[in-house]
């Protein structure tokens, strides 16, 4: 009896799984079943699109927004720029202003600075002339030069003319003051006379800084209002005319050059015939400064002077361009020079960057020649004229 109500129950239990699988086959073949059409008194309000959405590239300007990416709504109107911002430029840079030579001749001053302590000690005695005696020869003063300073100073102390240390160091500035004192003017000459061009020659050796001094003229004689021309004269290097062009370039003037090589004097005439021609007011003419050469660098620039001087030319400044740093060597070469042509003025450059600023001294003793400009620096402005008074307060400190 057991058995039998068991094997039933397994019978339906059959059964019944039979309908459950042949029900979900019917309602697999047959589809999901209809939807109802909605109901027009609903509204249903529609999400708004998603932002994240993939969309095709589109090059938008950096730092802007771009419609299609986020949508009309997202994008906010640009604002008008003001015209009174979009015309504003920035202020141009002041120019710097010149030096002073206190700021730029301290390594000058410094071999100064124990013989002034001294004097200002109040002591004259043995030690304080070695110490003058030294400071001025390790400036490069020279040794007649430093003689005949000295030899004067101790008569006065001698004869009790100067009884201080204090007075003998003013009594040092007076002298030196009257060793730069020349009877010709430091002013650069410029005749300016109508139908003739006046023309600067600018001598010296190579490396001395001849077509930097000439670069740094042509800007400061254009800032005056003066028409200048260049005249690349030293034919052979070829850098010095390539960096002569740069200044004229700089400057905003013309040049004149020629062929490496090429003759400095037909170059220098040339350049004068066009100044002429042009209206120009002043042409500043580089030259060679082939020192191991002497004689051909003699005779050519005595020829250079020659011509430049033809009409309508009228060479009225021959300016030495000698490097402070050589010290004795430049009054060396100075005499070469001076030989060769009527220097009529020295430009002393590079004296912020030596020990030896005593050379001007010794340059304007035995010359005899005004030093007219001196090189204070690398920039434009650092091209100052020689003031005697203002350097012999820095050489030694006084107030």
């Amino acid at each position: 009896m057991t058995a039998l109500l068991i094997a039933l129950a397994a019978v339906v239990v059959v059964v019944l799984l039979a309908a459950a699988l042949l029900i979900a086959r019917s309602r697999r073949a047959s589809g999901p079943p209809p939807v109802a059409p909605p109901d027009p008194t609903v509204s249903i309000e529609k999400p708004p699109p998603k932002t994240g959405t993939a969309r095709a590239a589109t090059a938008v300007a950096p730092g802007s927004v771009s419609p299609e990416a986020v949508g009309p709504e997202a994008v906010a109107p640009v604002a008008p720029v003001p015209a009174s911002a979009a015309a504003a430029e920035p202020e141009p840079e002041p120019e710097p202003e010149a030096p002073t030579y206190r700021s730029r001749l301290g390594s000058v001053r410094g071999i100064f600075s124990g013989a002034v302590s001294a004097l200002r000690g109040g002591r004259i005695d043995a030690a304080t002339w070695d110490s003058l005696e030294e400071a001025l020869i390790r400036a490069d003063v020279g040794v007649r030069t430093t003689d005949a300073l000295l030899t004067d100073l101790r008569a006065r102390v001698a004869n009790k003319e100067i009884g201080s240390g204090t007075d003998l160091l003013s009594a040092l500035g007076d002298e030196i003051r009257t060793l730069l004192d020349v009877a010709d003017s430091r002013q650069l000459r410029f005749a300016g006379e109508a139908g003739s061009v006046d023309v600067w020659l600018v001598v010296g050796v190579n490396g001395v800084g001849k077509t930097t001094t000439i670069g740094k003229l042509a800007r400061q004689q254009t800032a005056e209002g003066r028409s200048v021309l260049l005249a690349a004269g030293d034919t052979f290097r070829a850098a010095a005319a390539d960096q002569l062009g740069m200044w004229a370039e700089r400057s905003g003037v013309g040049i004149v050059r020629g062929a490496e090589g090429g003759d400095p004097s037909a170059i220098v005439f040339d350049a004068v015939q066009r100044a002429a021609a042009r209206g120009n007011d002043l042409v500043l003419a580089d030259t060679a400064g082939r020192l191991h050469n002497k004689l051909n660098l003699v005779e050519e620039l005595k020829k250079i002077r020659r011509i430049a001087d033809r009409d309508p030319g009228d060479v009225t400044e021959v300016l030495l361009v000698l490097d402070a740093t050589t010290g004795q060597n430049a009054l060396a070469q100075a005499k070469v020079f001076t030989d060769a042509v009527d220097v009529t003025g020295i430009v002393l450059t590079k004296l912020d960057g030596t020990a030896k600023g005593g050379i001007v001294i010794a340059v304007q003793r035995e010359l005899g020649i005004p030093v007219k400009l001196v090189g204070l620096g690398e920039g434009v402005n650092d091209l100052v004229a020689f003031d005697p008074d203002a350097f012999v307060d820095a050489l030694l400190g006084l107030d």
